[in-house]
């Protein structure tokens, strides 16, 4: 750890990822010492925090007007506490009290996890808003009022300065204030047993798609729809065709430009987060012998493929309203991909029975 009266940062160390979430957690993995057979992968770490999920809301009053989520919301608590950790979420809406959160943690030789609003970090070209965006604060510089930033998207460590980051942690964006939201994990000396931890987040990932919401097709263009889980799945496959019906020409190709980032670029690891889970179940399947995994890496695999197809298709040249088609054709076969999915997911995460009946 580097320090002077004014100046403190933390040795971490950093591996790019494809998502904000579980690739800060990886790296804070790998700096608590922690793993199994080693620093785990990124996609051990999405597998084990059971966050697999989808949501899909078309509504003319966001921008772009269709939003497309692959995870659920509670990665950032559920992977921690799940390994073993104390977790604390810290939020206020005053900066100072928030910045000393991070500082006192800097200081105590801790990597500090924070919410950000990509709009506001300024070594990002994105200018769309996501306050949800999870970056480490592992240093400060008073004299040069910069705080050193980890971030999944980036290789090396950014300087951002501080009035920059006070902005992002104190955004107002989509989808909910940021807050100065800080999580102050206290990680265990030692992982739980892996073949116990992965069974529970197996099952909780199918819980979350099982439990799923949503709402059927409603036709005009000022309409809004919405759905979670495989309700949302359904929802989408149906809705895309209708995409030319709802959207005016000159919305068309801004959408579907938007569907293919938000399935490979917006911070998914690739295929909707589907790539990470089936990276993560192969991984436990290696490392436990459990053939359940396995299935639950094949399925995943495909339903990533699937949807980096859509994504393909989505972004080719050519008129929007034959992508659009040719992306339909291909998101026909989603629902029963992923119902696929949740049963290697059920029947991964379901208790083995290990006793025998007398």
């Amino acid at each position: 750890m580097v320090n002077s009266s004014d100046t403190e940062v933390v040795e971490y160390p950093h591996r790019r990822g494809g998502h904000c979430g579980s690739g800060a957690m990886r790296d804070l993995l790998e700096w608590a010492g922690l793993g199994w057979e080693g620093p785990p992968d990124e996609g051990l770490v999405f597998a084990l925090s059971g966050a697999l999920d989808l949501s899909y809301v078309r509504d003319a009053a966001l921008m772009p007007p269709v939003y497309l989520v692959g995870r659920g919301g509670d990665l950032e608590t559920d992977l921690p506490t799940r390994l073993g950790a104390e977790v604390s979420v810290h939020a206020t809406d005053d900066p100072q009290e928030g910045w000393a959160w991070v500082r006192d943690a800097v200081r105590e030789g801790r990597p500090a996890l924070v919410w950000a609003d990509i709009a506001e970090l300024p070594y990002l070209r994105v200018r769309l808003q996501m306050s949800r965006h999870d970056i480490v604060v592992i240093g400060y510089d008073d004299e040069q009022q910069v705080a050193h930033v980890v971030d999944n998207d980036r290789e090396e460590v950014q300087l951002v300065p501080y009035p920059a980051l006070a902005r992002a942690r104190s955004s107002q964006g989509f989808p909910v204030p940021t807050r100065h939201t800080y999580f102050d994990i206290a990680w265990p000396d030692r992982l739980p047993d892996l073949s116990e931890i992965a069974q529970a987040a197996f099952a909780q990932a199918a819980a979350a798609m099982t439990s799923s919401t949503g709402s059927s097709i409603v036709t005009g263009r000022d309409a809004a729809v919405g759905a979670t889980g495989l309700a949302a799945v359904d929802l989408f496959a149906e809705d895309l065709a209708r995409w030319p019906e709802v959207f005016p020409d000159d919305i068309l190709d801004l959408v579907l430009q938007g569907l293919s980032a938000f399935v490979e670029k917006a911070g998914t690891g690739g295929g909707l987060f589907r790539r990470l889970l089936s990276s993560g179940a192969a991984d436990i399947a290696r490392l436990t012998g459990d053939a359940r995994a396995s299935e639950v890496a094949a399925a995943a695999h495909l339903c990533a493929e699937t949807w980096s197809l859509i994504a393909s298709l989505a972004r080719q040249d050519g008129p929007a309203r034959e992508r659009v088609e040719q992306a339909a054709r291909s998101a026909a076969v989603l629902p029963s991909l992923e119902r696929d999915l949740v049963t290697a997911l059920e029947i991964a995460g379901a208790r083995q029975n290990l006793g025998t009946a007398t």
